[in-house]
């Protein structure tokens, strides 16, 4: 690491968020923020990357960057990769992995620019210090993210290790879970508060009712694991120290009222084993109930759904048929709610008959979604049946 009070950083996030993302690294000392599709690129010292590490629930990583450079061929790419005193910032002791991504790049094989990249690193740990780190693909202890545009590369250490919304407490899945950090931006959109009712009635393994009990109850989201700078050689483990002392004390409120509900057991069982393992076993309550015939569990809240995206021609045949009986159950049960839905199938707001609020684009990873909200009035909002 370098000794610079200050240091340029990119954090990436599911598009959508980055606005989100860009007012709470401001709240971590960030400065010079820029959003950019699918990211934030900012400026700060290496207090501000250890607090976005432990504290960010919208990053989905933070990554140092070390160098920047035009390139017309590989040999440019090698040159550029090989010129960083990568022995300054880790130990060859330690295991690395090479990660590249580009876009409108010239050169005609990405698979064999990572390998130049890989060999540069290799190589200078070579000239310095006469031995070569070993390469690990599935757990390295040192991350080196290579970005190229079409005339300009940059390299990057990637200061958190595992994924930022690998939280540490997902003990079992079910199929195409939300990932945790989509989850928590989908939850801050809606504007959600603790001391408001919030239900999840299609809650799968529970990722949004374990995000929401760590947003009200201020939780670090990653007060369970460990990071990618620790294994840096400027690690500082008293600011460190520090930092995980803050995170411990509590910040939250209990007395929440978290609902949620699913017509698969299966699903039940996961939500029910992953909340304890979050440590949010009895902040939930959880039954199994199918959305269509379930009551309100209060006179007003915010319900929370992400219903499946249909791919598939017998689901997406049984959604059409799903989302008007979905309106008429919110117009009998839920008036007096805020309900919002997430998905990919655009043809819920027409299927629905319902006027939806407000409709936020986002992307659960390259599939473009939708957030619709519905506020639900009585005896209102309807749309009238299309004849035919």
């Amino acid at each position: 690491m370098s000794s610079s009070p200050s240091e340029s950083f990119f954090a990436p996030c599911p598009r959508g968020l980055e606005a989100l993302l860009e007012a709470e690294l401001g709240a971590f000392g960030a400065r010079e923020a820029r959003t950019v599709p699918g990211g934030v690129a900012f400026e700060g010292d290496w207090g501000t990357c250890y607090r976005a590490n432990l504290f960010s629930r919208l990053a989905s990583r933070v990554l140092w960057k070390v160098s920047e450079f035009g390139y017309r061929n590989e040999n440019d790419l090698y040159a550029a990769a090989r010129a960083v005193d990568w022995p300054r910032q880790f130990g060859v002791e330690r295991t690395l992995r090479v990660n590249l991504s580009a876009i409108r790049s010239p050169l005609k094989s990405l698979e064999f620019a990572t390998l130049k990249v890989k060999d540069a690193v290799c190589d200078r740990f070579r000239d310095s210090t006469g031995r070569r780190p070993s390469v690990e693909r599935a757990r390295p202890d040192v991350r080196v993210h290579a970005f190229l545009d079409a005339a300009r590369g940059t390299l990057y250490l990637d200061t958190s290790g595992e994924a930022l919304f690998k939280r540490g407490w997902r003990r079992a899945r079910v199929e195409a879970p939300l990932r945790e950090n989509l989850a928590a931006g989908i939850i801050l959109l809606t504007g959600w508060r603790p001391d408001e009712p919030l239900l999840d009635p299609m809650c799968g393994s529970g990722t949004l009712l374990s995000e929401a009990a760590a947003i009200a109850l201020g939780r670090a989201p990653g007060a369970g694991r460990s990071f990618g700078f620790e294994k840096l050689a400027s690690f500082d483990p008293a600011r460190w120290r520090a930092l995980r002392d803050e995170a411990a004390r509590p910040a939250g409120r209990r007395g929440l009222r978290l609902y949620g509900s699913d017509l698969d057991a299966a699903a039940l069982g996961a939500a029910e084993r992953n909340l304890a393992a979050a440590g949010f076993e009895g902040l939930v309550k959880l039954e199994r109930a199918d959305l269509l015939e379930r009551t309100a569990p209060a006179p007003e809240g915010v319900m929370l759904a992400n219903p499946p995206y249909g791919e598939r021609i017998g689901e997406r045949a049984e959604l059409a048929a799903f989302y008007p009986e979905l309106g008429d159950a919110l117009k009998q049960r839920f008036a007096g709610w805020r309900c919002y839905f997430f998905t990919s199938d655009l043809r819920l707001p027409k299927l629905i008959r319902l006027e939806a609020s407000r409709r936020t684009p986002l992307f659960n990873g390259a599939l473009e979604c939708r957030l619709y909200e519905y506020q639900v009035v009585a005896g209102g909002h309807r749309r009238p049946a299309a004849r035919g």
